[in-house]
């Protein structure tokens, strides 16, 4: 954001701050047009900083995934690599099930698949890309310990994750369907010994 005048940074907070409460709303179904309106800004204003709706969700998450980022690192340094692997996928679930539009945001296949400057650049600063890296440390170590499947990828269990937020979003209990699924999903990574 350095370079931005102070007006347009301006703008950019407020967009981010509706956004987010459209968004907690509505989930990824929050349109542009809507948050527009909302800061009282004209929606040519937000697509300059959010040409997709699919930028808008990124910019939303992309500090809760710093934290699932940190936390990771935090992780990284505990013993059992299972334990630490499994802690860090129990918060992701529950970040994923609380925050309406979030499982969205992961459900996007990453953009530097479909090729070119633009895209690897926001494939490498998308709340996908960002947890997957995360992740990374904490599953190698727990594969190298036997304690995770070795064919599991990191965006395999991103996917999953996303998955899982997403067929319990209107479950009567969400954060109790999920965690059960998350378990059933565990026994098949990582089978206690």
């Amino acid at each position: 954001m350095t370079g931005r005048r102070s007006d347009a940074e301006r703008n950019y907070r407020r967009i981010l701050t509706v956004a987010e409460a459209e968004i907690a709303e509505l989930g990824a179904a929050a349109s542009i047009e809507r948050v527009a309106r909302t800061a009282g800004l004209g929606s040519a204003t937000v697509r300059r900083h959010f040409p997709t709706r699919q930028a808008l969700l990124e910019a939303v998450f992309a500090e809760r995934a710093q934290a699932l980022q940190a936390r990771a690192a935090e992780l990284t340094g505990e013993s059992d690599s299972r334990a630490a692997l499994l802690a860090w996928l129990r918060d992701f679930t529950d970040y994923a099930v609380s925050a309406r539009g979030f499982a969205d945001v992961l459900a996007y296949e990453p953009p530097a698949e479909v090729g070119g400057e633009a895209d690897a650049e926001a494939a490498s600063s998308s709340c996908g890309t960002t947890l997957e890296a995360a992740l990374a440390p904490l599953l190698s170590r727990a594969q190298r310990d036997g304690a995770a499947r070795p064919e599991a990828s990191c965006h395999d269990l991103v996917t999953a994750v996303a998955g899982i937020a997403l067929a319990t979003e209107q479950h009567r209990d969400p954060a109790g369907q999920a965690a059960r699924l998350l378990d059933l999903f565990v026994e098949g990574l990582s089978p206690r010994g």
